[in-house]
């Protein structure tokens, strides 16, 4: 597991640290549970990618309260010296209930649950509901364009409209999972082993004296992994000296692995492009396609027959710019051996510990989800909720981001396509339990 950095546990809202004092100055140390989940969001997600738990683990494993976090609470003044000789003792010594990265699940169910004295699974709410719920959104957008893209490979494009370098690195893994084939972003390549990506900017063009020499300078410094970026000035004409030089690449043994369209008529301009380089004996040549991509246009350009072989997936991806939040909260659901709930209207919770269990068709396609109790077994269902932490410590090495890839493709194939839309609002079936059901009328 590599990670940029720990964020550590004054990563948090003030209020967690003011509850937790009062907590600790009223003896409340007793076991609490607390469910992470995304209320529904409208109608602008009918999925989720679950995304994230590889650094909340890595974190919870190391989570302590250095020297320097108490020196500078005791400068708040807020803060008792009895509360901060405990703190300085604190680690996390509770368990995790989570879906695996790369789960497809739906708005109400939980993806996490955190059982632990209730000070530290307070501490962590802040944490959590930043690193899951902002992996999952990006995850789930990109989830929606691996889709849309039917089959075209992706690429991440988007850091330099992140917001900011972690946000940036973190949009590159979370694509990743959801189906990208790479990213621009180097950093990232280098601590997650996604491949990297790239071409050249209109500026390249624009330092030489003409597109030809542009595109023949960097063809001899990169005779095995050049593609050309041919719009700068007349996409036509860029796709023709694209040829002239590819010509000359194949003299010498090597070949043009592609050219890039970044404006302009994408359907039109692919169609024609392809036909200059078809005429050319270049087949072989990919086009690629960037600027302003997601699934919504992603979608268009390939319905108006597109001859784009892989897109450049940038900005509206990396701030999931039609959604750029879900609504995820972290709900105590029993504390001190009771079952509790929340009844704020519009925003009710549901009490005890809980399972998400997952019904399929004789194909293995999902049917229905039932959210039950922990212990319940669920005739026909596959429990979604996987023991990840215990006593504090995590029970197995995460699985490689490959395998999550992997993991997440096949569970996307088993996803009806009419859950999967990007205009339209089908909801999935997910039920309660008779026994969840009737805990709720008691808690």
């Amino acid at each position: 597991m590599t990670v940029v950095h720990r964020a550590g546990p004054l990563f948090t809202d003030l209020y967690e640290l003011t509850m937790a004092a009062s907590y600790h100055a009223h003896r409340m140390f007793a076991p609490a549970t607390f469910s992470l989940f995304i209320r529904p969001f409208g109608t602008r997600r009918n999925f989720y990618v679950a995304a994230g738990l590889d650094q909340v683990l890595d974190e919870l494993a190391s989570f302590r309260f250095s020297a320097q976090d108490i020196n500078y609470l005791q400068t708040t003044k807020r803060f008792s010296t009895d509360f901060l000789a405990y703190l300085t003792q604190l680690g996390f010594s509770g368990q995790v209930f989570a879906m695996p990265e790369g789960t497809i699940f739906f708005a109400d169910e939980p993806v996490m649950e955190v059982t632990a004295p209730l000070i530290e699974a307070q501490l962590l709410e802040t944490f959590l509901l930043n690193t899951v719920g902002f992996q999952t959104m990006i995850a789930s957008k990109a989830a929606r364009c691996f889709h849309a893209a039917a089959g075209r490979p992706l690429i991440d494009f988007s850091l330099r409209r992140t917001q900011g370098r972690d946000a940036g690195i973190k949009v590159a893994r979370s694509t990743f999972l959801a189906g990208f084939e790479g990213t621009s972003n180097v950093l990232a390549g280098k601590i997650y082993g996604i491949p990297v990506s790239g071409t050249m900017a209109h500026s390249y063009i624009s330092a030489f004296d003409s597109e030809l020499e542009a595109f023949a300078a960097y063809a001899d410094t990169f005779p095995d992994h050049s593609i050309f970026l041919i719009d700068t000035y007349d996409t036509l004409e860029g796709a023709k000296n694209a040829v002239a030089v590819a010509k000359k690449m194949q003299q010498r043994g090597c070949r043009l692995i592609g050219v890039r369209l970044d404006s302009g008529d994408m359907a039109g301009l692919s169609q024609k492009v392809r036909k200059i380089l078809d005429d050319a004996g270049l087949d072989d040549v990919k086009i690629f396609a960037s600027s302003g991509f997601d699934e919504f246009k992603i979608a268009k350009v390939v319905s108006r027959g597109a001859r784009i072989d892989a897109f450049g997936v940038g900005t509206k991806v990396g701030v999931s710019a039609d959604a750029p939040y879900v609504d995820i909260v972290y709900k105590m659901v029993r504390f001190n051996a009771r079952d509790v709930r929340k009844l704020s209207p519009g925003k009710s919770t549901l009490a005890g510990k809980k399972q998400v269990f997952r019904r399929s068709d004789q194909e293995g396609r999902y049917t229905e989800d039932i959210i039950g109790l922990r212990d319940e077994s669920i005739e026909g269902g596959r429990p979604l909720l996987e023991k990840v932490m215990a006593d504090g410590k995590i029970l197995r090495p995460p699985p490689s981001l490959q395998a999550t890839q992997a993991k997440f493709k096949e569970s996307f194939t088993l996803l009806n396509d009419r859950y999967k839309s990007i205009k339209d609002h089908n909801a999935y079936p997910v039920k309660l339990s008779r026994r969840l059901e009737e805990l709720q009328k008691t808690s």
